[in-house]
């Protein structure tokens, strides 16, 4: 288990060094992963979730708000869930938006298509606006 959790820091650390996934989006991959790095013990063990864990999900939506963002968060999101490999329990890892109580407007999931949902998640976004 320590060799694991070493393993996910390592991973973690690498990918906030890594800069912007696309040059068009504010978010950079080490800002991503710093907002859900407290949720990696639960994601991999299990327990309670860390207060910090959902303030970083929820403040990753937040900072999450234009398409190139959004598109940017789900791909950097789905490597650092491929970088955990076997670790990764993907149940916990796709409920945590839930869990949080925080709208994310795509599924969180490895298998998620980023590129598909960036364009809904634009548009859910405006109409919610203006319907504020």
């Amino acid at each position: 288990m320590a060799g694991v959790m070493k393993l996910a820091c390592l991973v973690l650390a690498c990918m906030i060094v890594a800069g912007p996934i696309t040059s068009n989006a504010a978010l950079s991959c080490g800002q991503v992963n710093g907002a859900v790095a407290p949720c990696i013990g639960y994601i991999l063990r299990g327990g309670v979730i860390p207060p910090a864990c959902c303030n970083g999900v929820r403040g990753l939506n937040n900072a999450a708000r234009t398409g190139p963002d959004r598109k940017a968060a789900c791909q950097c999101l789905k490597s650092a869930a491929a970088a955990l490999g076997s670790g990764l329990n993907a149940g916990r890892a796709g409920g945590l938006p839930r869990a949080c109580r925080v709208n994310v407007p795509f599924p969180i999931s490895t298998s998620t298509n980023c590129n598909k949902y960036v364009l809904i998640s634009h548009s859910l976004s405006s109409v919610l606006i203006h319907k504020l």
